[in-house]
């Protein structure tokens, strides 16, 4: 049993904070710390120096999004050993699990495993399902079996780093930005959820809601707590990468771990 497991995770729509949770069951950590880097006003400064890591982000275009990149920059590590975690949308993870070690190699965390588990594509919609409903139970109790051998692995001494999936040099980073869901003002209720989930902090809400989308991630947090369904994206190129991912990305996958 782990003394303590230390959750960093950036988990816009909350796929990656249950796959790490599930996780951390399975590790049987006695404590459970959270470290959510996804609200636009959180910020970490810590230094962990005990019980093992389990670092959690989506896989954005094949690699880790530049915004987590900057909040991962605040926390390291005095060789505790960690396992990485990416979501991804069903397409690929291409080169997010290794340019995540990399980084959190240069961090002073010690990678002693690594998983890619499916969760529900951002631009998923009810008339056009991107792995809908993923991470499902059977993709939760896989990820608590992965923290049980993880813990096996860990407790017998063992503190290699797998051979993990992906390339270095990584491929080339999608720019984001440019792009925003729409709001309907007609079923907007200016209650402010949308603001308040964006993880960039790119919306206002004032008479109307506003939304610098240079700034924008296309994560679509907002749209997914909009409980009045006012917040969508129907913009030509989403359209377009929707129908690609339904035709190419559409036979269920399941989760690849790395031991």
């Amino acid at each position: 049993m782990m003394p303590t497991a230390h959750l960093v995770y950036f988990s816009p729509t909350g796929t990656t904070r249950k796959v790490s949770e599930s996780i951390a069951q399975g590790l049987g950590a006695k404590k459970v710390i959270h470290y959510d880097l996804t609200p636009a006003d959180t910020r970490f400064k810590t230094v962990l120096t005990d019980g093992v890591a389990v670092i959690g982000i989506p896989v954005y275009a094949g690699r880790v999004p530049e915004l987590c990149l900057q909040r991962l920059q605040g926390i390291t590590a005095r060789h505790i050993p960690a396992v990485l975690v990416a979501l991804y949308g069903n397409r690929e993870f291409e080169d997010a699990l290794v340019e995540l070690r990399d980084l959190s190699v240069a961090k002073g965390f010690n990678i002693v495993a690594a998983g890619a588990f499916i969760g529900e594509h951002s631009f998923s919609t009810p008339t056009q399902p991107l792995a809908a409903g993923r991470p499902d139970a059977e993709d939760l109790t896989m990820a608590e079996q992965f923290g049980k051998r993880v813990a096996v692995k860990i407790q017998g001494g063992d503190y290699n780093t797998p051979s993990i999936d992906g390339n270095v040099p990584y491929r080339e980073c999608s720019k984001l930005g440019g792009l925003t869901p729409e709001t309907d003002s007609e079923r907007c209720i200016l209650c402010g959820k949308c603001a308040e989930v964006c993880p960039p902090g790119v919306i206002t809400v004032s008479e109307s809601v506003a939304t610098n989308a240079d700034g924008c991630i296309m994560c679509c947090a907002c749209a997914r707590a909009c409980e009045a369904q006012a917040r969508f994206f129907i913009h030509p190129r989403i359209e377009e990468k929707r129908a690609m991912l339904q035709k190419n990305s559409s036979i269920p996958k399941t989760p690849e771990i790395f031991l």
